[in-house]
């Protein structure tokens, strides 16, 4: 409850370029990689394709940074395609943005380790996928501890690989300064001969194709606008500021590898990544008094590259939850997804992103050539909504938006680079792992739609009880004294929020225990979820919240002639909270009995206990083995039947 928590969990524009731009920047170590070999053996054409890398690193980040500027609140592609494109539309983008952040973890991990096995002797490849296994393990767990816990810990990877990594890429560039004119006029002649001998076409086609399976590299651009909760205030200026970090570095280095694996001649190695060989070709042969100092460069910057691949996975464990807690609020996926811990982190989100990063890792054995096809599809799919959302926003309508001209060119620009990137991908790679993207994110959509129908259901016909229940006229009765007395039966209703379920409880209990009670007191929990837990005015509203509510119980009872009070606390945890209160008041009025309301359902199917939350019971039974009696009683939901059946019974 302490205002300056948020100081404490949220980030800075250094940090956030840390936790956040790590998986931009990271995707150097395999994206340029990816491209270059699409080259075949037209590698001069890598001079134009150093030069689109540059410029549509820099599109899509200005793209996104008027995303942070529309959407301050943060979500993403997830929520400016369900604001902008409408609700299916969104889920479709936020279903494709969680695989995106699962496989964000798997190739993070993956190269990361490909990148340090480089460094090995060729005997030791047997280790490398139980490798991949423990690291993802161990961020799970270091996930499990905290946001910023976890951040802090790798800056000085990151600085690391910052340091190594320019020095790479100038160190290249200086040592072949005069040769850059030749590397520069070869590139035109060999675009100028496949032109004369191919065709325009197609030169400009494999040139393309190149620039579209290196789409990899772009990965992790949209992280900062989906994790804009995690930013401290200003949130608009850091995460712009932050967006610029990674614009800046990332077009940079992916951009100079390329070119730098064309100025040192760097081509596939069978047991190395092609950063192993640009790094030993530049500082390879370095000595200093006959130390091959050289030598220790190389092992710093696979090191340092291997390491920031595994802060990169530390983005899908901070943006998969928080897509996911969105959708859950939003009733795309089950309620439990958008609770935080005591540590306040989305616990349930990070282990659904970690095992599943898991599961991604034992199908593709680590391999890093599959996972980036399946990363890249799903990526650029969002890429596409979520600019598509924007181009929209932009037409011109009645009222004219300042500047509209400009934006909606650039994000018509942005739609169509990434658009095209998602075409050829699943195009060219469909049977190459492409086809299992697209098999698992449809899955997940259809998933999320049946999972939203079956709340849209319920929440149906719980509107029809409060129709009923909250509308009930209510004979006059005499006024009763406020206070309750210490020795009287008291029934503590634990309700949560005014509604039905509340009023349906109380009734219960009266008639089945009647002229028992002539005391009622109401408790509640304010439960800070994700939804609520973005500022300090966040919290306070939703204690305001839950004591309006808790007043109107109080008033309701006291119109039927009750003596009535209530209690409140705010915490990330209900049951914690709940037998917290629940064990004061006892000690308050020895004689209360405790009731609770639970949705009991006409068919009790398996998937019910993962969509709706058993806290009742979980309450009921920490209440009796601290000593209180505590009842559960049953609210029905019936289910509608099915058409079909309706046309049956009427034959």
């Amino acid at each position: 409850m302490d205002p300056r928590i948020f100081q404490h969990v949220t980030l800075v524009a250094f940090l956030a370029w840390v936790g956040l731009g790590a998986d931009g920047l990271s995707s150097s170590a395999y994206g340029p990689e990816e491209a270059f070999k699409a080259l075949g053996g037209h590698v001069s054409l890598a001079v134009f394709l150093a030069l689109m890398t540059a410029v549509t690193v820099c599109v899509i980040s200005l793209a996104y940074s008027k995303v942070i500027e529309l959407f301050p609140a943060g979500g993403g592609g997830y929520l400016v395609a369900t604001k902008l494109l409408g609700p299916r539309i969104g889920a479709v983008s936020g279903c494709a943005l969680v695989v995106d952040y699962v496989l964000t973890i798997s190739i993070s991990i993956a190269s990361g380790c490909d990148q340090i096995f480089s460094l090995l002797p060729a005997e030791w490849i047997s280790y490398k996928f139980p490798s991949q296994l423990a690291i993802t393990t161990v961020l799970i767990v270091l996930n499990l501890r905290g946001i910023k816990e976890s951040i802090t810990v790798l800056v000085p990877i990151f600085l690391l690989f910052i340091v190594t990594h320019f020095a790479l890429i100038t160190t290249a560039f200086v040592q072949h300064i005069f040769q850059l004119p030749e590397v520069v006029v070869s590139a035109g002649r060999e675009a100028s001969a496949m032109s004369s001998q191919l065709g325009f076409w197609p030169m400009l086609f494999i040139l393309l194709r190149a620039y579209s399976l290196g789409g990899g590299t772009y990965t992790g651009i949209e992280a900062v606008s989906n994790g804009m909760p995690l930013l401290r205030e200003p949130r608009v200026t850091n995460g712009k500021r932050t967006m610029l970090y990674m614009a800046v570095s990332l077009a940079f280095t992916a951009a100079g590898i390329i070119f730098g694996y064309l100025l040192v001649g760097a081509r596939p190695h069978a047991h190395k990544v092609m950063n192993a060989v640009f790094a030993e070709s530049v500082f390879g042969s370095w000595t200093i008094g006959g130390f091959q100092i050289g030598h220790v460069l190389v092992i710093l910057t696979l090191v340092s590259a291997g390491a920031l691949l595994f802060v990169a996975a530390q983005t899908g464990f901070l943006g998969g939850p928080r897509v996911l807690a969105n959708m859950a609020t939003d009733s795309w996926a089950p309620h439990r997804f958008a609770q935080l811990s005591d540590r306040l982190v989305t616990n349930n989100g990070i282990w659904l992103m970690g095992l599943a990063a898991l599961a991604t890792l034992f199908y593709t054995r680590g391999a890093v050539s599959k996972l980036v096809v399946m990363y890249s599809i799903n990526v650029f799919l969002t890429f596409s909504l979520t600019l598509l959302g924007m181009i929209r926003h932009w037409l011109p309508r009645g009222d004219r938006k300042p500047l509209w001209k400009r934006n909606l060119a650039l994000h018509a620009t942005g739609f169509l680079l990434c658009a095209s990137i998602l075409a050829v991908t699943v195009f060219e790679k469909f049977g190459e792992g492409g086809w299992l993207t697209v098999a698992v994110t449809s899955a997940f959509v259809a998933l999320a739609i049946l999972v939203r129908r079956h709340y849209t259901r319920v929440r149906e016909q719980l509107r029809r009880l409060d129709d009923t229940l909250l509308n009930i006229p209510v004979r006059p009765h005499a006024a009763v004294g406020t206070e309750i007395p210490r020795e009287e039966p008291v029934a503590v209703m634990l309700v949560s929020g005014f509604s039905g379920l509340g009023v349906h409880t109380v009734l219960s209990v009266q008639n089945l225990f009647p002229h028992q009670y002539k005391s009622y007191l109401f408790v509640s929990v304010g439960v800070i979820d994700s939804a609520n837990f973005k500022g300090a005015s966040e919290i306070e509203a939703l204690k305001k919240k839950t004591i309006e509510d808790l007043e109107r119980y109080v008033a309701f009872a006291r119109q039927l002639g009750f003596r009535a009070d209530y209690r409140y606390s705010v915490g990330t945890e209900a049951v914690e909270q709940v037998v917290t209160l629940c064990e004061e008041i006892r000690k308050e009025f020895p004689r209360s009995i405790f009731y609770l309301g639970q949705l009991v359902f006409e068919n009790d199917r398996f998937y019910y206990r993962l969509l709706h939350n058993k806290t009742a019971f979980a309450i009921q039974r920490r209440l009796q083995f601290a000593g209180l009696q505590a009842v559960v009683l049953p609210i029905r939901v019936l289910e509608p039947r099915r058409k079909k059946a309706k046309r049956t019974q009427a034959a």
